[in-house]
C-alpha cells in the first residue's frame, strides 16, 4: 500500500485529494496546524470512515514553519508521495499579511523540500503552484509564459515554484509543480469570491440577507472544479520523470458571469442584489487568467470533467442545502452583514 503525506489536508484541495488517494488504495497521512479550534469539517467524514477496515487515514499536528517537526514526521511516516498544499491562499489577505504569507507559502516550501533532502527519502514531491504567478501577462498562459506576480501571495508562490525546480535540478529530486488555475467547490472557503457569491445567493433566496458587496466584477478567471484537479496532481507524480504542468479548463469567465449564473439558479436577477464596493479591489489587479493546458491533455491525458455552469449550480445547490438544513434544525443564525 503506497503512502502519501498531504500538507493542508483540512483545506478544499487537501480533502478532495485525500478522498481520491484513499479510493486509489493509499495510506494517507494529513498534516494540520494545531489551533484552539478543530477546523476539520472538510475531512471529518474521512476520519470517521478511517475506522472502517481497509481505510488508512491519519492526522498529524505540524506546521510548515517548524523544520524539526517536518523532518520528524517524514522519518516516522516515510511517505512515497508528498503533496504540499498548505498555504495562506487568500490573495487579498496576502496584502494585509505579506510576511506571514511569505513565511508559510515560500519559506514553508523550502523547509519541506530541505527536510526531504536531509532525511534522504526517495519520495515524489508535488508543489501546488498558482496561476496568480502569471499576474498581468496576457492570456492564454502556458508553462512557457512569462511570470509577473501581482500580490504577495503570487510572489511567494513563484518563489516556492522556482525553489522546487531548483531542488529538482540540483538534487535530482522527483519534484513536480502543478500551476493550477482557479478551482472551486462547495468546500471553498467562504471568503473567496465564488463561495461568497453562492452563499449570498442562498441567504438572499431564504430571506436572511439583502445585498452582496463585491469588488471587481470584470476580472476574468479560468474556473474549474477542485475535485477534477486533484487527479491531475496525482497523475504528475505517476510519471517516471518530474515536470511542471498548467491545469485549467481553457475558458475564462468574469466575476459578473459567475454572479449572473448563481442568482439565475434560484430565479433571481443579480443586478438587484450585487453592489460594487471599492474596498474589495486589490491594490494591484489581475484582469484575465486563462489556461493553455494542452501539455496536460497530451502528456497526462487529463481533462476537466465539470463545466463552468455545472460548477456554479453545484455550489449554489450546496449552500442552499446547508442553509435549509440549519433552518429546519432550528439553528438559523442571525443574518450576517452583507459586507462579509
Amino acid at each position: 500500500m503506497p503512502k502519501a503525506l498531504i500538507t493542508g489536508v483540512t483545506g478544499q484541495d487537501g480533502s478532495y485529494l485525500a478522498e481520491f488517494l484513499l479510493t486509489s488504495g493509499y495510506e494517507v497521512h494529513g498534516l494540520k496546524r494545531r489551533s484552539s479550534s478543530f477546523n476539520t469539517e472538510r475531512v471529518d467524514h474521512i476520519y470517521e470512515d478511517s475506522h472502517t477496515p481497509g481505510v488508512q487515514f491519519y492526522m498529524h499536528y505540524a506546521d510548515l514553519n517548524d523544520s524539526s517537526a517536518l523532518a520528524r514526521l517524514l522519518t516516522d511516516i516515510r511517505p512515497d508521495e508528498v503533496y504540499n498544499l498548505a498555504a495562506q491562499s487568500h490573495v487579498k489577505v496576502s496584502f494585509e499579511t505579506p510576511e506571514y504569507t511569505t513565511d508559510v507559502v515560500a519559506t514553508g516550501a523550502v523547509r519541506l523540500l530541505e527536510a526531504i533532502r536531509l532525511t534522504g527519502l526517495k519520495c515524489r514531491f508535488y508543489q501546488a503552484s498558482s496561476s496568480e504567478m502569471f499576474g498581468s501577462t496576457p492570456p492564454p498562459q502556458s508553462e512557457s509564459t512569462r511570470f509577473h506576480p501581482r500580490s504577495p501571495y503570487a510572489c511567494a508562490k513563484l518563489f516556492a515554484h522556482n525553489i522546487t525546480v531548483n531542488y529538482r535540478e540540483s538534487y535530482q529530486m522527483h519534484a513536480s509543480c502543478g500551476i493550477l488555475f482557479n478551482h472551486e467547490s462547495p468546500r471553498r472557503g467562504e471568503t473567496f469570491v465564488t463561495r461568497k457569491i453562492t452563499r449570498a445567493v442562498a441567504r438572499i433566496h431564504m430571506g436572511v440577507q439583502k445585498e452582496l458587496f463585491v469588488g471587481n466584477l470584470d476580472a476574468k478567471r479560468d474556473w474549474g472544479f477542485a475535485g477534477d484537479y486533484v487527479r491531475a496532481m496525482w497523475l504528475m507524480l505517476q510519471r517516471s520523470e518530474p515536470d511542471d504542468f498548467v491545469i485549467g479548463t481553457g475558458e475564462a469567465h468574469s466575476v459578473q458571469e459567475f454572479a449572473e449564473l448563481a442568482f439565475a439558479r434560484v430565479g433571481l436577477d443579480w443586478r438587484r442584489y450585487v453592489k460594487v464596493d471599492p474596498r474589495y479591489f486589490r491594490p494591484a489587479e489581475v484582469d484575465n487568467l486563462c489556461a493553455d493546458c494542452s501539455k496536460a491533455r497530451k502528456v497526462l491525458g487529463w481533462e476537466p470533467q465539470t463545466t463552468f455552469r455545472q460548477l456554479v449550480d453545484m455550489m449554489v445547490d450546496s449552500d442552499l442545502s446547508i442553509l435549509q438544513n440549519r433552518v429546519e434544525g432550528g439553528m438559523a443564525a442571525i443574518a450576517a452583514s452583507p459586507r462579509e
